[in-house]
């Protein structure tokens, strides 16, 4: 992967990285489409990463397709698909990760403590390997967004990072690998997480919207809140500045987390 990268730059060409876990849906190929865009190549790594995973957590059963993803990138004009083995990223004897703070704190944080430390390490790792301009992240995972934004400016990483729009279903139902667990009932269920979220950003009391939840069939909330859009500290309305509601709220043995900006 390096060597082919060090041609494309000895080149000239930008280089964009899209990072993913495979299982890749539309909304994956919209990130293809916005790197082809702000670059002349791009990059997307497949890789699940043990370490954002609690021992309790879906690693095993987490969606796999390699061969399929391969196929979508293919057609979808990745230039080149970056699959490294565990034993690639985490060799023997492997010691060293990052602890985030700030936006990593609340909400997942609170709720999945280790779990970023396990993202920025990986992607730190996925930036200094590929080395890329631009590396784009779906806005759908949105804390996971400001966690890496703020990973990139305090070690002064030289790349770009570029929040894309999430792509829905026709009701609303934010694109996930994880959608593939919902049940026939629970998927009918799922887009009301969407509304409730809008509704709050049009001003209704997050606690209501979470009673909504529960009454709609979600079996728990874990949180549903609004927050400053960059540091995901709670809003403040007097400072005039941009909030985002995010939530993360369970159907089944299902997580579903999604976010509405305003």
């Amino acid at each position: 992967m390096r060597a082919e990268v060090a041609q494309w730059r000895g080149a000239g060409q930008s280089i964009a990285l899209v990072p993913t876990m495979g299982a890749l849906h539309a909304g994956h190929i919209s990130l293809v489409g916005a790197g082809l865009a702000s670059a002349d190549r791009v990059v997307v790594s497949i890789f699940v990463n043990p370490t954002q995973f609690a021992p309790h957590e879906d690693l095993a059963r987490y969606p796999r397709d390699e061969a399929g993803d391969v196929a979508k990138l293919a057609g979808a004009g990745a230039h080149l698909v970056w699959a490294p083995a565990v034993s690639e990223i985490y060799p023997d004897g492997f010691a060293t990760r990052i602890v985030p703070e700030g936006a990593a704190l609340p909400l997942e944080g609170a709720f999945r403590p280790h779990h970023f430390g396990g993202v920025a390490t990986v992607v730190c790792k996925l930036l200094l390997s590929a080395m890329p301009d631009i590396a784009l992240f779906g806005e759908k995972d949105y804390q996971q967004l400001a966690v890496i934004r703020q990973m990139v400016r305090d070690l002064a990483l030289p790349v770009a990072i570029h929040g894309v729009p999430t792509v829905r279903e026709d009701d609303g139902l934010a694109l996930s690998s994880r959608n593939a667990y919902l049940s026939e009932n629970d998927r009918y269920i799922a887009p009301m997480l969407h509304k409730a979220l809008s509704e709050v950003a049009r001003g209704r009391d997050p606690r209501e919207a979470a009673d909504a939840l529960l009454v709609a069939g979600f079996t728990k909330v874990d949180y549903l809140e609004v927050r400053d859009a960059e540091t995901l500290a709670p809003f403040d309305p007097a400072a005039g500045r941009p909030g985002r509601v995010l939530g993360a709220a369970w159907l089944g043995s299902t997580r579903l987390i999604d976010n509405v900006g305003f």
